[in-house]
């Protein structure tokens, strides 16, 4: 596997050796993706497992999976643009890159860079051949000149690349703020509107995407989608705090004192990732020995972390503004126990785990420390998700 996974460790003076790594073989580059088809095909039922608990409102579930379904559509483009790693029939090709050492997915260059090629796609597709004509083509050689032709082969994968590009409804670097209408509470200039806000990033700090949901209450004189001066403000702010290094409660404070009548009531944060692998990744501790001792077939050596944080108003305060005015403010319930909300900054995280049959049955009978709090949801053969704690 050495020779296929090719290591980009580099150690920069004063700076931590980061441990990416090139995907040099199309076979294992098939596989390394093939795994992730199966993982996100998992996600909407973790969510919808979730919905079935009452921990998630209908809403806030379809717009999860509608990421996630967008994370596996993203997987699918990478998968058709890298079909053919190393060479083609002699032409040097394209290699993914992906962190191996922490997060298991592809780093945030190639998101990027698939972003850039999005641009590009109408004009690349229009100087291909279509796909019937490369397929007739490859017929023909494989027929007529007895030959494998695989530079039609990786032709024909660039050209479903950039039609996956075209198609739209990817998991971008950034996707920016949306907003759903819950319900009005009062009328008039009392009026209180309820709102569902999302949005997601792909963070480059840690090369995993991460998905926002928050609850706000909206005192404005014009419904925020409409609102002309706010909304854009709003979008720009929140996605330049999307990042995975601040805490919820410094997003959700800041968002409270910039806008004045926007009343952040619940912010949700859901960290898709790390991805374990015996095989691709390069993780310590538990887990790895899980996979190792499980020493699962193809297709099942993996598990997906899933880690979601949630910060609550617990109440509302008013502070004065200029002479006369006031405006309200919300207090955030941080986590009571030995002071551990203050360092989480937010009301309670959930760590869980998502895993085939056979490691979960090896982690059952290790049961490592730390994990005992962990919840699992283990995919059976059929694909039917069962949830443990």
């Amino acid at each position: 596997m050495s020779e296929e996974i090719k290591s980009t460790e580099q150690d920069s003076a004063g700076f931590a050796p980061r441990d990416h790594a090139e995907l040099t073989d199309t076979q294992i580059t098939r596989r390394y993706f093939a795994k992730f088809d199966a993982i996100t095909g998992h996600l909407a039922r973790v969510a919808g497992q979730m919905e079935a608990e009452g921990r998630m409102g209908r809403d806030e579930v379809q717009v999860l999976a509608e990421y996630l379904v967008k994370l596996g559509f993203t997987f699918r483009a990478l998968s058709n643009k890298y079909h053919f790693s190393g060479a083609a029939g002699g032409v040097s090709t394209q290699a993914l890159t992906f962190d191996r050492r922490e997060s298991g997915f592809p780093v945030a260059a190639e998101l990027l860079q698939m972003a850039a090629d999005a641009a590009q796609a109408e004009g690349h597709l229009a100087g291909m051949p279509s796909v019937d004509k490369l397929k007739s083509e490859m017929v023909s050689q494989i027929v007529g000149e007895l030959a494998k032709p695989t530079k039609l082969q990786y032709s024909l994968s660039q050209r479903l690349y950039y039609e996956e590009l075209v198609k739209g409804q990817l998991f971008w670097p950034q996707m920016h703020p949306d907003v759903i209408w819950r319900r009005n509470d009062g009328e008039g200039r009392h009026v209180r509107r309820h709102y569902l806000m999302h949005w997601a990033v792909y963070d480059s700090e840690v090369n995993l995407p991460t998905i926002y949901l928050m609850e706000v209450e909206d005192t404005g004189k014009y419904a925020l989608p409409k609102d002309d001066e706010r909304w854009p403000q709003v979008q720009a702010h929140l996605t330049a705090q999307s990042m995975a290094g601040l805490k919820l409660v410094t997003i959700a404070t800041g968002f409270d004192r910039d806008f004045d009548n926007l009343h952040p009531k619940r912010l949700r944060r859901f960290h898709i990732g790390p991805m374990y692998s015996h095989t691709f990744t390069r993780q310590t501790g538990p887990l790895r020995e899980v996979l190792e001792e499980a020493k699962s077939p193809p297709g099942e050596d993996w598990a997906l972390a899933w880690t979601l944080e949630e910060l609550e108003s617990r109440e509302v305060k008013e502070e004065r503004s200029g002479w006369f005015g006031t405006v309200e403010r919300e207090v955030f319930q941080l986590d009571p126990f030995a002071g551990r909300g203050a360092d989480l900054g937010a009301t309670r995280m959930e760590r869980s785990i998502i895993l085939p049959e056979r490691p979960f049955q090896v982690l059952a009978e290790k049961n490592p420390p730390g994990f005992r709090d962990v919840r699992k949801f283990v995919v059976r053969p059929g694909g039917q998700v069962l949830s443990y704690r």
